[in-house]
């Protein structure tokens, strides 16, 4: 199946089970719209005109069987951290760290099984550590509206110092980034995803930007 017909398929069925249960919704929506792909390039064009972007060449695991880059949750191995035999390559269950593909002890492909090899790919990152000291001011004055646990897990990562998170992808499914020397590239899920809450209240409302 393709991502568009497994996403077509689960849509349906949550749609039935909310249906059934008697529950209605103003906009029920996905990101694969081209409004959220709109949103989420003029996102990305405010980030780059504002110099918080950065590109950097980055080691990967390639599957040589499968002719393609492996994104996170398509590899897993040994967790280098406390050896738990099932990691993901973006975090390990075991020990709940955060961890890089690269770095998992006999990686293997989640597809075929084999074991891929590193290679070299240029991504774009966003610069978390140029705007860490807005993002505590930030969070220093919303806070008080969370909950303790949102407030303490954001307070330990600010403590920890910031690293410049990765943006892009190569996949095929996923909104396309709007240069060229990256048209074989896709934003990641987690810069993408969470934009999708804008993208449908823009579906929902022309006046979308006054809920935001």
């Amino acid at each position: 199946m393709t991502p568009k017909q497994i996403c077509d398929k689960y849509n349906a069925l949550h749609k039935e089970i909310y249906d059934w249960f008697d529950c209605d919704f103003d906009q029920f929506g996905r990101t694969s719209t081209p409004i959220q792909t709109e949103i989420t390039q003029d996102i990305f064009k405010e980030l780059q005109a504002q110099g918080n972007t950065f590109e950097k060449i980055v080691d990967q695991q390639y599957c040589l069987k499968c002719s393609r880059f492996l994104a996170d949750r398509f590899v897993r191995g040994e967790c280098p951290m406390c050896h738990f035999y099932d990691a993901k390559g973006d975090q390990c269950d075991g020990c709940g760290k955060l961890i890089n593909a690269i770095e998992l002890i006999k990686p293997q492909c989640t597809t075929c099984d084999g074991t891929p090899e590193v290679r070299q790919s240029k991504h774009i990152f966003i610069d978390l550590p140029k705007i860490s000291g807005d993002l505590e001011a930030w969070v220093a004055d919303r806070s008080k509206q969370w909950s303790s646990n949102a407030v303490s897990f954001t307070n330990t990562m600010l403590k920890g110092g910031l690293i410049g998170r990765c943006i892009t992808r190569d996949l095929k499914w996923g909104t396309a980034v709007p240069l060229e020397e990256y048209k074989n590239k896709v934003f990641y899920v987690w810069f993408d995803a969470p934009i999708g809450y804008i993208s449908i209240t823009a579906g929902y409302t022309p006046e979308w930007k006054k809920w935001w």
